[in-house]
C-alpha cells in the first residue's frame, strides 16, 4: 500500500475539504481518466484496489497512471477508551480529494476497454466520480454529471 517514506510530523490536524481543485486538473499523461466529482479521502488501501481493477482489466495492457498519493496520517483512539491522554495513534493514510480533481489516467487501449477500466475502477472510490477524455477536458472541468 502507498505511503509516505519518512515525514516531517508524525500527526496533522483533519484540514479542510472545501472548495475546488486547483492542481491535477487536467489529463497529462494518459488519454482517459477519472475525476472526482465529491470532496473526499481516498484511502491508500482504495487506491490500491481501483489500480489492481484497472491493470486487471486491461490484462496488463496500456498504462495506468496515479495521480494521487496519501500523504495525510489519519489517527484513531482504540474503542471504549477514556477522553484525554492525547491524541491516537496513525491508523492509516489517505489522499484529500477535491471536486475536479483527475485522480487515474489510462492510455495505451481501445476507448471502450479504458472506459470499462475506469468504470470497474470508480465502484472500488469513496465518492462520486466521472470519466473523462482529454478532449472532454480542454475547455475546463464542469461539475456536474
Amino acid at each position: 500500500m502507498l505511503m509516505p517514506k519518512r515525514v516531517k510530523h508524525r500527526k496533522q490536524f483533519r484540514g479542510s475539504m472545501a472548495h475546488k481543485a486547483t492542481r491535477g486538473t487536467k489529463i497529462v499523461y494518459g488519454e482517459f481518466g477519472i475525476v472526482a466529482l465529491d470532496p473526499c479521502w481516498i484511502r491508500s488501501n482504495q487506491i490500491e484496489a481501483a489500480r489492481v481493477a484497472m491493470t486487471r482489466f486491461t490484462k496488463r495492457g496500456g498504462q495506468v497512471w496515479i495521480k494521487i498519493f496519501p500523504d495525510k496520517p489519519v489517527t484513531a483512539k482504540p474503542a471504549e477508551t477514556r477522553m484525554g491522554s492525547g491524541k491516537g495513534t496513525v491508523e492509516y493514510w489517505v489522499s484529500v480529494v477535491k471536486p475536479g480533481r483527475v485522480m487515474f489516467e489510462i492510455g495505451g487501449v481501445s476507448e471502450e476497454d479504458a472506459r470499462e477500466a475506469l468504470r470497474l475502477a470508480t465502484h472500488k472510490l469513496p465518492c462520486r466520480c466521472k470519466i473523462v477524455s482529454k478532449a472532454d477536458l480542454e475547455g475546463g472541468v464542469s461539475n456536474e454529471e
